[in-house]
């Protein structure tokens, strides 16, 4: 991203070209799993399904229906056969665009950081066989895009991620209450979009959270696999020791000192509360959170994050 035009937005033939990163994560198969929430790989659960699994020693509790009697006859103990069920599953992808995720100090914007992850998950859920939608939102749009396993879905995300990164798109869809963070809304409106066993990603920086983020997070988790993505930059981490810098606000940009100690003990302060603010949000949801910096390539960064089967975390 070497051009300033593409460090700050990512447009659809881009988005659509990160098919390829997708297939180059190589993932792992997908393993025995005892939940019902697995990843974006195939979700194996062991039961009577269609495709035969694997046998092993009979376990108290298995069904004698599946009990395997020629191997339990040629080892001369109980064995059962194990089965693989695959179900579809809906993955729901909800992308912040928001005001405070247009910034960077190094690498890539945010916000492009944000749709470049929410495209490769949206190409590997779907080469998957799981059903693909999203709820993608920045500062004064709402946009639902319900589960559908089409590569028209997926298409249709990957279009409104470019759309709405676009800073001059203001005109608001929706006349929601003025006291509700943009996040919380999302979070509000997956409930509804979200059926039982979706997995979902919630993809931000977590600026915008309230004190009610948590059990909005939390409630969403309780008939769902949730992960959370948190975009940071290294700037938001630690402040240089000194030198002056700009950075964008509403009104232009904003000069500081950061060889001021007065503003580095206000700026510690600030990211300290929030950081405490932060896990007590993600304890009271009791969801996964992994962080993707604006200054690693984001398909390298998902490759380390997806454990086996795709699960986060």
């Amino acid at each position: 991203m070497g051009n300033t035009e593409a460090r700050t937005h990512i447009g659809l033939p881009d988005l659509i070209r990160l098919q390829a990163d997708a297939r180059a994560l190589k993932l792992p198969s997908a393993r025995p799993v005892r939940t019902r929430q697995a990843g974006l790989q195939r979700s194996p659960q062991r039961g009577r399904g269609m495709a035969f699994a694997e046998v092993r020693l009979y376990q108290p509790g298995d069904d004698i229906r599946s009990i395997d009697w020629r191997v339990t006859a040629r080892r001369q103990e109980p064995h059962t056969k194990l089965y693989e069920e695959e179900r579809e599953r809906p993955v729901l992808l909800l992308c912040d665009l928001g005001p405070s995720l247009f910034f960077a100090s190094t690498g890539a914007f945010k916000q492009v950081r944000c749709a470049q992850i929410a495209s490769i998950l949206a190409w590997l859920a779907l080469w998957s066989g799981d059903q693909v939608g999203g709820i993608v939102f920045n500062g004064e749009t709402l946009r639902v895009l319900r589960p559908a396993r089409r590569k028209k879905s997926v298409l249709r995300l990957l279009d409104t991620l470019d759309e709405l990164q676009r800073r001059d798109n203001r005109a608001p869809e929706q006349n929601e209450p003025s006291d509700q963070s943009r996040l919380d809304m999302a979070l509000t409106e997956a409930r509804r979009v979200a059926h039982t066993g979706s997995r979902i990603f919630v993809i931000s920086d977590f600026l915008d959270i309230s004190q009610e983020t948590g059990t909005l997070l939390g409630a969403l988790a309780r008939h769902n696999g949730v992960s959370a993505l948190r975009i940071v930059d290294p700037l938001e981490k630690e402040l240089p020791k000194s030198g002056r810098f700009a950075v964008a606000g509403p009104d232009g940009p904003v000069w500081f000192d950061a060889g001021n100690p007065r503003f580095q003990r206000a700026w510690h302060e600030k990211v300290t509360n929030h950081e405490h603010r932060l896990a007590e949000c993600f304890c009271t949801s009791g969801v996964t959170m992994a962080e993707v910096s604006t200054a690693n390539d984001p398909a390298a960064t998902l490759k380390l994050l997806l454990g086996p089967g795709g699960r986060i975390g």
